[in-house]
């Protein structure tokens, strides 16, 4: 079946944890989508990387849409104002939404982490409980200086945002594969360390990606949806990454080969 396995629809997603934009093309290379996390900010108490993976204080982040218009970022505030990384007040203005004071970063430092609270924790006890948060080293699996949580390239199916019954948007992935219908649904888990071409570029899957808290939460104009964690969590718990057996959807991949992805190309074992 996977001579019918198509690119739906790609996703970029200039700073971490905020609403990214749809485009019909990218460049991808071994860092992954060109511009795509590129810029995060950092808690300036902590120095941590502000990362909606812990909801009680950056859920927020999830309420502002970033997109690049003319070679520059934009970002659409809550309220529809916009304001870009190049205004003079950016970090104030971000200060102020998040009430935590924080400041742009635009490469990765080493060791940057971030607090990635217990997703069913969080479920359990609500979005502003204090819950186990342990740190989670970001990017490691990844050149360059994104903030990608781990690796270059995040793909789901719809056969598995079917299943689940839940938009692209929440898992935040880079490309969403279009199936046949019958296709199985977290067909991901199986591409572990299987090579793929999907247009001109060659990936190798690396392992199904483990689900935080984010998909259940508010994305824009999308409510909180906590069946979109509670339903892999009770259908496809899998060894992931060496984490043990965590609820997944999607799986990451590495860039093998650089190049551009569109709309519409096919996906299918490299030959």
């Amino acid at each position: 079946m996977t001579e019918h396995l198509r690119v739906e629809s790609l996703h970029r997603y200039p700073i971490k944890s905020m609403l990214g934009e749809s485009v019909t093309s990218f460049e991808v290379g071994p860092g992954g989508v060109d511009r795509d996390r590129h810029l995060a900010f950092v808690d300036q108490e902590t120095g941590r990387v502000a990362s909606a993976k812990q909801a009680r204080l950056w859920r927020n982040l999830l309420k502002c849409q970033a997109r690049i218009e003319g070679g520059r970022v934009q970002v659409r505030l809550p309220d529809g104002s916009e304001t870009s990384p190049e205004d003079d007040d950016f970090d104030d203005v971000f200060s102020t939404l998040l009430a935590r004071p924080v400041r742009l970063l635009t490469s990765r430092p080493e060791g940057a982490s971030l607090e990635r609270a217990d997703p069913e924790q969080v479920l359990m006890a609500g979005l502003d409980a204090e819950v186990d948060a342990p740190l989670l080293e970001i990017a490691e699996a990844t050149p360059g200086d994104s903030f990608v949580d781990l690796a270059p390239l995040h793909v789901i199916t719809t056969a598995t945002l079917d299943q689940i019954g839940t938009e692209a948007a929440r898992y935040r992935p880079n490309v969403v594969i279009a199936t046949p219908p019958g296709y199985p649904p977290y067909s991901e888990n199986d591409w572990t360390e299987r090579v793929f071409t999907l247009g001109g570029v060659q990936l190798k899957a690396m392992g199904p990606t483990p689900r935080c808290v984010i998909p259940t939460l508010e994305h824009g104009d999308l409510d909180r949806a906590q069946h979109a964690l509670r339903t892999p969590a009770a259908e496809n718990r899998v060894e992931s990454f060496g984490l043990g057996e965590l609820p997944c959807a999607g799986a990451y991949l590495e860039v093998l080969s650089e190049g551009t992805i569109r709309v519409g190309d096919p996906f299918g074992p490299a030959s």
